[in-house]
């Protein structure tokens, strides 16, 4: 009687005969279909692995059916994959290996969603002890390429001549002549005190060196200047100006005293910029939330986007305090990656929520959902904080430390809202999920019943139409960008209430010396006539266009002659200062051709040229020459990440053009308002030039954002295109369909980035102001003319060429693309 084995089959049933082992191959392709049943483990194609399941269990007996249901039901279904009621064929796409990490963190936020916030909670709190900190450690400075020509000469006169980079300037206000009366009187004791501090370098004033009355008083006589030169780091002369401020300004009798100069100036942003963020982050907050409740229909729904961006900008201050420590960071820092962390942590949360709530629509319970929205949601998340932080890397090539601080700075905020997203959303989303879904949802609503959707299929009937006048609009805003010039801030940046911007309008309005263009050149000489060459030098100097007088150590030269005494001082054993005088802005026209000029004379050695005029100079050499690197660097890297999203080489250079097109745009309606004045500069001083370093920052950040919406459709786009006949049909309806869903995601987002930004308009330093102007509009002209018109006109003018990638790279993509 033969023995029975599980349930009457014998052992020769249940033990594969020697002829159906497989071999060595076969059997590596077993042990990894073994692994993929037991431990989930990765591998490089499922249904290949189950094929061969198939082929070699099947007819191993009974043993061999058992192992292969369980594979097969583990495939269908795996916690990355749950099915999706009557939408099955979207499951063909699932590669559980590749999703892991996310499943990982989903898989621990539904069993301990207490948990995770508990811990979210707690490090919540530390946060903020830490982040409270961080305002006393950043810089105002930075703007400046540390290896300059004009770096060099402000150390060297630090160094040598013991003229300080950083001026402190009290500007002495009398209602008659000021070097007399009471206003000398009031002069002569700030003189005695300043002096006596041992952070102040130098002090220079009309009251004590007759030589300086000429430009260091007004035309009138009722101003007076006294200038202190600063010891220390740009922070610690920030620090010295607002203590030695607060003991000398104010109104005494009839005697005003004012503190201005770039120490001042620098003090008073910092000071500002703090109170700004605080303004524009209870703006933005509100708004944000009632915006969230309005697209979401929830309350509920809407709070976890807005719990997300608040830990979000308290977990950001934390970041940036830590990095103080190691980089140099920016004062303007704060503000951009505070409302870049806020706007993306809010962004990220409301696409899996959106997905979340699709998915309940489709029929799925709240786990299912919960997964399947993080698998597809969760990976657009993580692909677009890729793409979002390799564009701010961008902005280490640039030699100023201002931009690489913030560049730096916002990749740790965007992994950081990545991080929040991944781990917070999932948990809230468990804890709350059926309290957001208990109305009847918007993306229960048929796709072809949306808005979005209709003017897909509106502008796929007429994308030649429709799209040449939204590329006319477009090209027009961005004519005003070839006029664009550029130069530092100064005390211009600030309000018209603020000390320093008072004593510069002073400065500029009402004294014939501009203090601010002075040029200061330094000359490394070795000979036995170097006096009699650096006077000669001195002299043609003087000579040159709209130079008021040269000072050197042999005397004043006017015109090519001696005028008065020298500075003895200047000299050293082997190094001339020359001080040029100038009445010429030094970020105007003039003053570069005056540079020019001055440049052009023979010195008899080694010249190192320094002052504001220079410094614009390399400021824009230094960006000139580290643009194309960044350039290349985002293009790259950006087309090779949405080469690995979507498998087609069209699709990447659409959106590499489309996104350039909208920030030329951009850039083209800043200049023509901030540069140029139109619409009252948005109440801003309007100076004729652009800050240097705003254009790049702006094209960074914004490049990023861009390419953030770019992923979210480019991945709904290529999700119904893969489960389709692949025909042009099948194109547009992909398009219209991903528009129509990730759209909706999209205008949200946008409309959220828009009041965040704008919020960051409302700052009263023009820098600020022009940021957020610049990045609300850049947002705005991507989400509407952009995704919505130009978009789906190419897209349906290029048709299933849209897909297309050479054959012989066809199978290489396969084997690498980034899928879900």
């Amino acid at each position: 009687m033969p023995a029975q084995v599980f349930g009457g089959a014998d052992a020769a049933s249940v033990l594969p005969p020697a002829a159906l082992l497989p071999d060595s191959a076969a059997q590596d392709r077993l042990l990894e279909a073994l692994a993929y049943v037991v431990f989930s483990a990765p591998v490089a194609d499922d249904d290949a692995v189950i094929d061969d399941a198939r082929h070699v269990l099947l007819p191993a007996g009974v043993v061999g059916e058992v192992l292969y249901s369980v594979a097969a039901r583990h495939r269908a279904g795996s916690p990355c994959s749950p099915r999706r009621g009557n939408d099955n064929a979207t499951d063909n796409r699932t590669r559980p290996g590749q999703c892991a990490m996310i499943e990982q963190f989903v898989r621990f936020a539904i069993r301990a969603p207490k948990l995770v916030l508990a811990v979210a909670g707690i490090a919540f709190v530390l946060f903020g002890l830490v982040g409270a900190q961080v305002t006393d450690r950043l810089s105002v400075g930075g703007f400046l390429d540390p290896d300059a020509e004009s770096s060099q000469a402000e150390r060297a006169l630090a160094r040598d001549f013991d003229i300080a980079g950083m001026q402190l300037i009290f500007a002495v206000e009398a209602p008659g002549d000021v070097l007399t009366g009471a206003g000398a009187d009031r002069a002569n004791d700030i003189v005695d005190e300043l002096r006596a501090d041992e952070r102040v370098r130098s002090v220079d004033s009309p009251w004590t060196d007759p030589n300086s009355r000429a430009r260091a008083t007004d035309r009138d006589g009722h101003v007076g200047l006294i200038v202190a030169g600063l010891t220390g780091d740009d922070n610690q002369a920030q620090k010295t100006a607002a203590d030695l401020a607060a003991r000398h300004t104010g109104t005494t009798g009839e005697i005003t005293v004012t503190a201005g100069g770039q120490a001042m100036a620098f003090q008073e942003i910092n000071e500002r910029a703090a109170r700004d963020l605080a303004l524009a982050e209870s703006l933005a907050i509100p708004l944000t939330f009632l915006l969230l409740i309005w697209f979401l229909r929830s309350v509920v729904a809407a709070a976890i986007p807005v719990v997300v961006g608040v830990l979000a900008i308290v977990a950001t201050t934390a970041v940036l305090f830590a990095l103080t420590f190691v980089i140099e960071l920016s004062v303007f820092a704060l503000n951009i990656t505070t409302a870049l962390g806020l706007a993306l942590a809010i962004d990220y949360s409301l696409l899996i929520i959106g997905r979340f709530r699709e998915e309940i629509a489709r029929g799925h319970d709240q786990h299912s959902a919960i997964a399947l929205a993080m698998r597809r949601g969760g990976r657009a998340v993580l692909f677009s904080g890729v793409t979002v932080a390799l564009a701010l890397i961008g902005m280490s090539f640039f030699p100023m430390n201002f931009l690489r601080s913030i560049g730096y700075a916002g990749v740790a905020v965007v992994a950081l809202s990545v991080v929040l997203a991944l781990t917070c959303v999932p948990a809230l989303l468990a804890l709350l999920g059926e309290r957001i879904t208990r109305k009847p949802l918007r993306e229960a609503v048929a796709v072809e019943s949306t808005f979005l959707y209709r003017l897909a299929v509106a502008v796929q009937k007429h994308p030649v139409l429709i799209a040449l006048p939204v590329l006319g609009i477009l090209l027009i805003a961005g004519a005003p960008v070839l006029g664009m010039q550029v130069g530092l801030p100064d005390d211009r940046v600030l309000p018209d209430a603020a000390q320093s911007r008072q004593v510069g309008d002073t400065i500029r309005e009402q004294f014939d010396a501009n203090a601010t263009g002075t040029v200061h050149i330094i000359v490394y000489r070795d000979g036995a006539d170097d006096a009699t060459a650096a006077a000669e030098y001195a002299a043609a100097l003087s000579r040159v266009r709209d130079v008021d007088v040269v000072l050197a150590p042999s005397g004043t030269y006017a015109g090519g002659q001696p005028v008065g005494p020298g500075d003895p001082g200047a000299a050293r054993a082997d190094s001339t200062h020359l001080t040029i005088a100038t009445s010429l802005d030094p970020y105007s026209p003039a003053a570069a051709r005056q540079l020019d000029d001055l440049d052009a004379v023979e010195p008899p050695g080694d010249a190192v040229f320094g002052g504001l005029a220079q410094q614009k100079r390399d400021t824009a050499a230094g960006i000139g020459a580290a643009f194309p690197k960044a350039l290349a660097w985002i293009a790259v890297t950006t087309f090779v990440l949405l080469l690995l999203l979507t498998g087609s080489l069209l699709l990447p250079l659409k959106a590499l053009a489309l996104n350039i097109l909208s920030l030329m745009a951009t850039f083209g309606a800043l200049v023509w308002v901030f540069q140029s004045g139109h619409l009252g500069g948005f109440g801003t001083e309007t100076t004729g030039f652009t800050v240097a370093t705003v254009p790049v920052l702006l094209f960074c950040v914004a490049f990023g954002l861009s390419m953030d919406y770019e992923v979210f459709l480019l991945a709904r786009f290529a999700e119904e295109w893969e489960i389709s006949e692949h025909t042009r049909a099948d194109n547009d309806r992909a398009v219209a369909v991903g528009l129509a869903r990730s759209g909706q995601v999209v205008t949200a987002a946008a409309a959220i980035m828009i009041v965040i930004f704008a919020a960051i308009a409302t700052s009263g330093v023009s820098i600020m102001r022009m940021l957020g102007v610049g990045l609300a509009l850049a947002v705005l002209v991507d989400a509407t003319l952009i995704r919505m018109i130009l978009v789906p006109a190419f897209m349906r003018l290029a048709g299933t060429w849209n897909w297309w990638a050479p054959r012989g790279a066809q199978s290489i993509l396969a084997k690498v693309r980034l899928r879900e």
